[in-house]
């Protein structure tokens, strides 16, 4: 790196916060990835990485007595695993390039150490770095693209002043560039700024915005959840750019965060603004739907969402993933349509999305509430073999549903499979399953009861008194005595 200093983009602004500030807002070590992380890492690698961890005050010194050769590769990995020591990886990349590499670094190990550098907020040592890159003509838009991500993320820098004086380094003002600026204001937070960057970008350097620049805005409105700044940037563009069918990432943040805003208008006002993007034959994307179905999902609006499943789905051709599929068959079931879920379930299978025990739970839940018992045995031996459990609300009721419309086969099934899967409540609905069994299935009453004695699950004794009502009507006595003799041996 070159002693030669100059004034730099964010010094005006780095000098103006209070030193209480600037140490409030000091990364801490423990954000950045270490060695240690890294159980496979070869032991050359670690060694270099916990000199630099060391805090040696002669890291130099500690390297040379290392006596290891290292490679542009070897650089590359231990610059990786010590941003939490920039100091002892700036003097390592010194050394490196003065001992081994004939000062012949990878443009990757040079980003690296402007990255490290400026995540650690060394700006001067960053800037240092970017001069000497440039130097040697190695300087590129990732180098910017992380000297503005470091300064965004400092409340207290300009990345939007590194921006303008690019040409001091050789490097173009062009849209890439600015994009790469707006992205890391953006995830700073910072979007004030980034819309406040358009209009200086074009002023001092005529670099005027594109369909990603409106993108990268609109996705930070999505993060920040402020739908009246979206509506703002979303005319701007309009009025930039126009409509493009191609601009999808821009319209699905845009509709996105008009649904997510909490507003009580927010998707009405949403399903205006993708009428309108129709017109221009423009959409939105997969993130938008699964919003809006979640909103019709709240709202019980059925109609609106299955026009929206019509359009995306069956016109467009959108493979709609696990949660789209959950949010339609709720949204069927809790409006009485428990027979339509079963469409959805086989449609997943059909599009290779697989449902998981939740999805299954879901479905078993809408359809046993639904008197859909056919359908819900159906789904259950479909679990089973999915190695998908019932939850416990579900065992309960769909025992006791079964065994009340004297389904005994499916009834008894599910017993076996609670049992094998310790699924509870087992205590509860054993004994239900005994006394609905013991007047049409008595010696499966018994059998099951003596199950539950022999795998501690605890019978009743009012179940037992039932079942020796059920053994006398059929002279069949001695079975209740083995039984309670084995009940209490298992009491004591």
């Amino acid at each position: 790196m070159s002693d030669r200093r100059e004034k730099r983009p964010s010094d005006a602004a780095g000098t103006a916060a209070a030193p209480a500030a600037k140490r409030a807002r000091e990364p801490a070590a423990s954000a950045f990835p270490t060695y240690n992380d890294a159980p496979d890492l070869a032991p050359k690698i670690r060694l270099l990485c916990e000199i630099l961890a060391s805090s040696a005050s002669d890291v130099e010194a500690a390297l040379d007595d290392a006596d290891v050769r290292v490679t542009t590769s070897d650089v590359e990995q231990v610059l990786r695993f010590s941003y939490a020591h920039p100091r002892g990886a700036a003097a390592f990349f010194r050394w490196a390039g003065h001992r081994h590499l004939r000062h012949q670094h990878s443009p990757y190990a040079w980003n690296l150490v402007i990255d490290l550098l400026g995540k650690n907020r060394l700006f001067d040592p960053m800037w240092d770095t970017v001069a000497s890159m440039r130097s040697q003509g190695l300087l590129s838009r990732a180098t910017f693209a992380s000297v503005f991500s470091s300064l965004a993320a400092n409340p207290a820098s300009s990345p939007l002043k590194a921006f303008v004086e690019m040409p001091r380094y050789g490097m173009d003002r062009d849209t890439p560039a600015l994009n790469s600026l707006l992205s890391a204001l953006c995830r700073a937070s910072r979007l004030d700024d980034a819309r406040a960057a358009i209009p200086v970008a074009r002023a001092e350097a005529g670099t005027r915005p594109d369909a990603d620049s409106y993108a990268i805005l609109l996705e930070g409105c999505e993060a920040a959840g402020d739908a009246a700044v979206a509506r703002e940037v979303f005319d701007e563009m309009v009025r930039a750019i126009g409509f493009d069918p191609a601009n999808v990432p821009a319209y699905d943040s845009f509709l996105t965060t008009l649904v997510s805003s909490g507003s009580s208008t927010g998707l009405s006002d949403a399903m205006e603004y993708l009428a309108v993007l129709r017109r221009y034959r423009c959409s939105p994307g997969e993130k938008f739907l699964r919003a809006a179905l979640s909103a019709h999902l709240k709202a019980r609006e059925l109609r609106n969402a299955e026009v929206l499943w019509e359009d995306f789905v069956n016109r467009r051709g959108l493979v709609p993933d696990q949660d789209m599929y959950s949010t339609m068959i709720m949204l069927q079931g809790t409006l009485g349509h428990a027979e339509v879920v079963v469409k959805y379930l086989d449609e997943m299978t059909f599009n290779g999305v697989f449902p998981n025990t939740d999805t299954y739970n879901v479905v078993l839940k809408l359809l046993l509430k639904g008197r859909k018992l056919r359908e819900a045995s159906a789904i259950f031996r479909e679990m089973v073999k999915n190695e998908c459990w019932p939850n416990e609300a579900n065992c309960s009721l769909a025992l006791r549903m079964f065994l009340d419309t004297r389904d005994w086969e499916t009834g008894m099934k599910l017993w076996n499979c609670m049992v094998a899967n310790s699924l509870p409540p087992l205590e509860e609905n054993g004994n239900m399953l005994v006394s609905k069994l013991k007047d049409e299935m008595l010696p499966e009453a018994c059998k099951y009861a003596e199950d539950m004695i022999d795998q501690g699950i605890r019978l009743s004794s009012s179940t037992l008194a039932k079942l020796k009502q059920s053994l006398v009507k059929v002279k069949k006595v001695p079975i209740h005595d083995r039984l309670i003799t084995k009940w209490k041996a298992k009491a004591h």
